[in-house]
């Protein structure tokens, strides 16, 4: 079993300090202009559920003045020098994402009552898949040019079951969405969800969703007053799901993010920025939710630069291209332009060796004829040199006369 590390339900207190020192570190250039150093802005953190009797989340009253760290992280200007999803639809099965969002302004379009976000998180991750900027500030998601189609996963109160979840792939699948975002990582449903996938494959649809929840619920019977993390969690566990965790500015998971096995990429997900369910104002958020919502729109972006590409063919682009660590972080603008081949290798085989049975005598036949003939000349001439003489001084007469 691998290794499992306990964690907190809460990061929002480290989340908001680290906000600000995030925000005033990367200051946006003024067209025309040297770049002006932002004044820092505490933002409001947004929730992934709320309590019974909490409130719907409010429009944020402040607005990030500077360029979050997750633009230059994933390369997105360069990125966008390519594609900016144009064309293709993502669906967020979440909490739902609200209609009147600045930055998603004329392509956001719900399935039922997923118009109306109480709780903000699907709208948090619509805006990190695919809002534009305002007035050249603030966040920018990484398909700009993408659709959202919103689709309900939880209840009202972004409460998901394997049920909700498994509805919102079908629906989202049949309504043509060509990569699903997925907000929730649950311990059960395995059978349901899994079908739903399969569901989605058929219509070749990516399905995106984080390897584990944002945080561990509460056991007080535990220790530490967190439940364990299990192994896996679904749907990312269902085959041709792409499995995403998080990673934070410093490059590092945070401290008490669970941990899982099976990941297949990682991207920003601790301190980013990203829109409301309503108004211009921003919120600052952490976990794998949140990275998965990054590699849901760089699927748009390569689905739009590869339209004739499969779903399977997409997340092998998006993991095989990443940049390499364990797991592979997420890389935009090479998921668009490396070229992979589908062809494996082949390892070189010399050619067989030919062994000769029964080797030629005909070598060495003319070689002892050569030297027999040789010896019998070398024989000849020698007793020609005694025999000559003699004969010549006998006048050839036979020996004894």
């Amino acid at each position: 079993m691998p290794a499992m590390r306990r964690a907190r339900t809460h990061r929002l207190p480290v989340v908001r300090a680290l906000a600000a020192a995030l925000l005033s570190a990367a200051p946006l250039a003024a067209a025309g202009s040297p770049a002006v150093a932002a004044d820092s802005v505490e933002l409001p953190v947004v929730r992934a559920t709320l309590a019974p009797d909490d409130p719907c989340a409010k429009a944020s009253p402040r607005t990030a003045r500077s360029e979050p760290w997750t633009v230059r992280a994933l390369g997105l200007s360069r990125a966008a020098l390519i594609s900016q999803g144009a064309g293709v639809t993502v669906a967020v099965v979440d909490t739902g994402v609200g209609t009147g969002i600045p930055g998603l302004s004329g392509r956001v379009s719900a399935l039922g009552g997923a118009g109306e976000d109480c709780v903000g998180h699907g709208s948090f991750a619509a805006g990190l898949i695919a809002a534009a900027r305002i007035d050249g500030v603030g966040p920018v998601g990484v398909a700009p040019g993408a659709r959202i189609l919103a689709v309900r996963g939880t209840d009202g109160r972004g409460v998901a079951t394997a049920a909700l979840l498994a509805d919102g792939i079908r629906a989202a699948a049949d309504g043509g969405a060509r990569v699903i975002y997925v907000g929730s990582a649950l311990a059960t449903g395995k059978s349901v969800l899994t079908s739903a996938v399969a569901h989605a494959t058929e219509r070749d649809a990516l399905v995106v969703a984080p390897a584990a929840p944002d945080a561990l619920p509460v056991d007080r019977s535990a220790p530490g007053g967190v439940a364990r993390a299990e192994p896996w969690y679904w749907p990312a566990a269902v085959p041709g799901v792409l499995s995403v965790s998080d990673y934070g500015p410093g490059g590092a998971r945070p401290a008490n993010a669970p941990v899982v096995s099976g990941v297949d990429l990682a991207a920003p997900g601790d301190a980013v920025v990203s829109v409301g369910p309503k108004g211009p104002g921003h919120f600052l958020g952490s976990g794998a939710s949140l990275a998965a919502a990054h590699v849901a729109g760089a699927a748009a972006l390569v689905r739009a630069q590869h339209p004739d590409m499969t779903a399977a063919q997409v997340s092998r682009q998006l993991t095989v291209a990443a940049y390499p660590a364990s797991p592979p972080r997420l890389d935009p603008y090479a998921a668009m332009t490396a070229v992979l081949t589908g062809a494996r290798g082949t390892v070189p085989r010399p050619a067989p060796a030919r062994v000769i049975t029964r080797p030629s005598t005909a070598p060495r036949d003319r070689a002892l004829i050569i030297a027999g003939v040789g010896g019998g000349l070398v024989l000849l001439t020698a007793a020609a040199a005694v025999v000559i003489p003699r004969g010549k001084a006998r006048g050839w007469r036979p020996a004894g006369e």
